[in-house]
């Protein structure tokens, strides 16, 4: 059974710095998004973090062979359709209550388990971390038999989350062809409440939850990780973390199959807050973003009143 750290949240809350943070650990293999291997690089052939396309890459055609004796034996489409029937935000529901057909389910699930696995076995690797983010995959994967899950909620002041969204950003993978999807706040802040909420009810269903927020992780990074460590089961020494320096993180090659294009770094990483929402985004929509999602900032323990989420960071 593969041991899985799955790290869930909103997009832009940070979740590719935890990921590739937790990938340096010498017992964690990072893989990136898995919820976009099939389409990105199973069918599209995209560019791995390591930077060779996915096709060319040893790494994941080894995970590829010994998961389903290669990739060219994945259907997509089946996959595609089984995603569609039971990966969808509109299905939480019924997946939290068990309404969904366990079959169709358990279907979709193995093809995760059988990739976790094989890249654990490629890899030598105690645990995976799969930094898919959607709330749907997450409550499909509770329900998977061949997957030990341990879901680390990342969640990020929504009115920085919803500044992110708005910024143009190329997809690198795509050789500058494509840019990522953007959002307005008013957009951004309604996923921002529905995303979180639904990492809430997944661990009063009975999964292991331990959430994180983005601003305190950049704080002490170090002591943040030894904490998801002893979550995820993981034992480290204190010589592993000396990837860690002062203000920034040396980074080594990943095997991330899709995210954000900071998968691609190898190498120093600064680690520093960045709060340029607070100047960046408009005073009416900053205003707006906190209105919508209040009652989950004062959850989360955000200041509603942004000069106060200054001074406090």
């Amino acid at each position: 059974m593969a041991r899985v750290i799955y790290l869930g949240g909103l997009g832009r809350s940070g979740t590719t710095l935890v990921e590739r943070l937790l990938g340096e650990l010498p017992t964690v293999c990072a893989l990136g998004e898995v919820v976009h291997l099939w389409q990105r690089d199973v069918r599209d052939d995209e560019r791995c973090g390591c930077g060779e396309h996915f096709s060319a890459c040893a790494f994941w055609r080894a995970v590829g062979e010994r998961a389903f004796g290669g990739w060219s034996n994945v259907d997509v489409d089946r996959v595609h359709a089984l995603r569609d029937a039971v990966e969808r935000t509109r299905h939480i529901p019924r997946l939290a209550a068990g309404r969904v057909g366990r079959a169709v389910v358990r279907e979709y699930a193995d093809y995760y388990g059988r990739v976790y696995a094989a890249a654990a076995a490629v890899s030598g690797a105690e645990a995976v971390v799969d930094s898919s983010k959607h709330s749907s995959l997450a409550h499909v994967l509770r329900l998977a038999e061949n997957v030990d899950l341990r879901v680390v909620h990342v969640v990020r002041d929504a009115r920085g989350v919803a500044y992110s969204w708005t910024k143009t950003v190329d997809r690198p993978e795509t050789d500058g062809a494509q840019t990522m999807t953007r959002y307005p706040p008013t957009r951004s802040a309604m996923l921002w409440n529905a995303h979180n909420a639904a990492f809430g009810l997944l661990a009063r269903r009975g999964v292991p939850v331990r959430r994180i927020r983005y601003e305190e992780f950049l704080t002490d990074p170090r002591a943040a990780l030894v904490r998801l460590a002893d979550f995820a089961g993981l034992r480290i020494a204190p010589t592993d973390l000396d990837f860690l320096r002062s203000g920034h993180a040396d980074l080594r090659t990943g095997h991330s199959a899709a995210g954000n294009p900071m998968r691609f770094t190898v190498g120093r990483l600064p680690l520093r807050h960045d709060d340029a929402w607070m100047q960046a985004l408009p005073r009416a929509q900053r205003r707006l973003v906190g209105a919508m999602c209040a009652p989950m900032l004062r959850a989360y323990g955000y200041p509603i009143n942004p000069a106060q989420a200054h001074q406090e960071a």
